[in-house]
């Protein structure tokens, strides 16, 4: 599958990805639990509950947008992961305003 993901941090800081998936879903949500852990993320939610979508913003937002304007291969692995994870060809990221939108 082919996934095509848009993340923004703000009106002049918006990135365009696109990636084939060739990673499983349950590959890329290991992937993405171990970028939590290693960017230090925090559960959202008081129960400790982490969804998938606030996984993805929590990466995003603690990658920051230099690791998305430089475009390499972390880039292109945290988009087939996020499109693989969420079984969805386009991904809209709003990182400031904590959304995510399909």
């Amino acid at each position: 599958m082919h996934h095509e993901m848009t993340v923004s941090f703000g009106p002049d800081q918006e990135f365009r990805i696109a990636a084939d998936a060739s990673m499983s879903a349950d590959d890329a949500r290991r992937w993405l639990d171990e970028q939590f852990l290693d960017f230090d993320c925090e559960p959202l939610r008081a129960s400790g509950k982490v969804l998938v979508a606030d996984k993805l913003l929590a990466i995003a937002e603690a990658a920051g947008p230099e690791a998305f304007a430089a475009g390499d291969a972390w880039t292109m692995r945290f988009a087939e992961a996020a499109g693989a994870a969420t079984a969805r060809a386009k991904i809209r990221m709003d990182v400031p305003g904590r959304t995510l939108d399909f």
